[in-house]
């Protein structure tokens, strides 16, 4: 059993990952959770998952649905997606689930959308470059993003696909040609990589869960 000292360890180090050091609040942040919402939408957060389907996809589309704050959750993906949109839809909690399989369902998976976080891609494999990589996810990312700027022109990206300081940069000048762009509303995520590092450091060094916090 966890003791209460451990238990208070570990929920002290979920709240400092969510709200790391010098991190703004909503107060101080030039972009208010008001302004985050497509415009014309309905209460609560319409949310679409590019890659829902992947290793990533699964349990981010779980912590979707869990979150109080979504009220629409869109999955899509170019296999699999049926399996995981009734897997994920049988949770008790208030979000419509809907499945979108491949591209011809692309459109209809990201139209009215406010926030949109593509996980979707491959993973880097042994032997493997980053090169590599870059010129398989680089077309993935550039095809969902063409999507996102006809579809969904004003909703916040997360993008997630590897090479995150590669593919970034790819849906920014996707969307510029759009005319959609908005650097405050395009966000490249590393926290799963924040997370492996901190476990990674807090191992060897041997010191407490709170007294680590990477910035990648």
């Amino acid at each position: 059993m966890e003791s209460i000292r451990e238990a208070s360890q570990r929920i002290a180090r979920i709240s400092a990952h969510l709200q790391p050091p010098n991190s703004q609040t909503e107060e101080s942040c030039v972009l208010k959770r008001a302004d985050c919402r497509a415009k014309g939408g309905a209460p609560g957060f319409k949310v679409a998952i590019l890659g829902a389907a992947g290793g990533i996809g699964q349990p981010l589309a779980m912590l979707m649905k869990m979150n109080p704050l979504v009220s629409v959750l869109h999955l899509y993906d170019v296999v699999n997606t049926p399996g995981v949109t009734a897997d994920i839809g049988h949770m008790d909690t208030g979000a419509v689930v809907r499945g979108f399989l491949g591209q011809p369902q692309l459109e209809n998976a990201l139209t009215g959308m406010d926030l949109v976080i593509i996980p979707a891609g491959v993973p880097r494999k042994p032997g493997m470059t980053r090169d590599d990589l870059f010129n398989i996810n680089a077309g993935i990312v550039r095809t969902l993003c063409e999507g996102i700027a006809k579809c969904c022109p004003n909703a916040i990206v997360n993008l997630i696909s590897n090479p995150v300081n590669s593919t970034v940069p790819i849906a920014a000048e996707v969307f510029k040609k759009a005319g959609t762009y908005d650097p405050k509303r395009l966000l490249g995520v590393t926290m799963l990589d924040v997370v492996r590092a901190n476990t990674f450091v807090v191992s060897n060094l041997k010191i407490g869960l709170t007294d680590s916090f990477l910035h990648i």
